[in-house]
């Protein structure tokens, strides 16, 4: 075990979904945190607004961009540990323009591994993806499951990831690899599935406009996922390694529709939005994750796995989606890739 306390941890991708509940999380256990926050001239640290005041006095932030080389060093000088979530993460938006994934996915982490040799940190956490392993070949999808970038996001995780790796076997740059599944809760994008479903019901539509609704995921609730990450840091064994953190439970996302509107109250009826559809060979069919390894070398296992857990978690994000100045921070009427 690594005792991670009075390190400095630098989070990048601070300010997104994910990685805002770990800031937060990660102040909230008395750690020394920088948030990374993508610059912008609204001056807007993304999620990170949203943070309980009291937590914000003891983030410090650095704005810059994932994808400039010197800021990313000057971010991470005085860090021991560095998380990094910065990424581009719609798949939609790949097919759109991939060459910005390049840039942020794969060359991103390469300014961090790079920045963590010359710097000599002493952990970087790599965030992968379970869309990294395609349509699932076998299941319950291992770590040792074949690689296959089924769209341009994929495919620059895939390289990221790869580059991440080869700093480690290279240098021993001091790299551990999280691949989370799909993580879902309060303040996620209304491009995810999940968020789309509860924003459509909570503003009162009951014919949900949806793509394709036979595949099947691996959610994982936001808290496990951050739990894991925190164990990753903590772990001694994690390094050199690749980690699912996954609930081992697969369910469709018809079946996902399904109990959400059971947990909304909401009798609804489901219409095929042809624009929300991946190209076909494109779409992920089947994901379920195997979590022995993040058990046996982290210590860690869902709190909201199996469908009683998976049905606590929905409770949740739709308690915090049907606020309504939270639900006003969506644009609902409107499909964003």
């Amino acid at each position: 075990m690594m005792n991670i306390k009075g390190k400095k941890i630098l989070v990048t991708g601070a300010d997104g979904f994910i990685g805002s509940h770990l800031t937060e999380e990660l102040v909230r256990q008395g750690h020394d945190v920088k948030a990374f926050v993508l610059y912008n001239s609204f001056n807007s640290w993304g999620w990170l607004d949203s943070a309980p005041q009291n937590i914000k006095d003891q983030i410090e932030v650095h704005t810059g961009d994932i994808r400039d080389p010197h800021g990313v060093k000057t971010a991470m000088q005085g860090c021991d540990i560095v998380l990094h979530l910065a990424a581009l993460i719609a798949i939609p938006y790949s097919y759109h323009s991939p060459d910005t994934y390049v840039d942020t996915n794969i060359k991103g982490t390469l300014n961090i591994v790079q920045a963590a040799r010359e710097l000599g940190v002493e952990k970087v956490v790599h965030t992968s993806t379970s869309e990294v392993y395609g349509t699932a070949q076998f299941v319950p999808i291992t770590e040792d499951h074949p690689l296959k970038g089924q769209s341009p996001y994929s495919a620059s995780k895939i390289g990221a990831d790869q580059i991440a790796m080869s700093f480690y076997h290279s240098f021993d740059t001091p790299v551990s690899i999280i691949r989370p599944f799909n993580t879902y809760g309060p303040r996620q994008s209304a491009r995810a599935v999940i968020p789309t479903i509860i924003t459509q019901i909570a503003s009162g539509q009951r014919n949900l406009k949806l793509g394709s609704i036979h595949p099947t995921r691996d959610f994982n609730y936001v808290l496990d996922t951050v739990r894991g990450f925190i164990a990753c840091a903590e772990s001694d064994r994690s390094i050199g390694e690749v980690i699912n953190i996954g609930s081992n439970y697969e369910v469709s996302i018809g079946d996902t529709v399904q109990l959400i509107a059971e947990v909304m109250g909401a009798d609804i009826t489901i219409e095929t939005d042809v624009v929300r559809l991946r190209p076909e060979k494109s779409e992920v069919e089947r994901l379920w994750a195997a979590n022995k390894k993040a058990k046996d070398l982290l210590g860690w296992t869902p709190l909201y796995g199996d469908r009683e857990g998976f049905k606590r978690g929905l409770k949740h994000t739709v308690e915090w989606f049907t606020i309504t100045e939270n639900l006003k921070k969506y644009k609902v009427g409107m499909y964003n890739v």
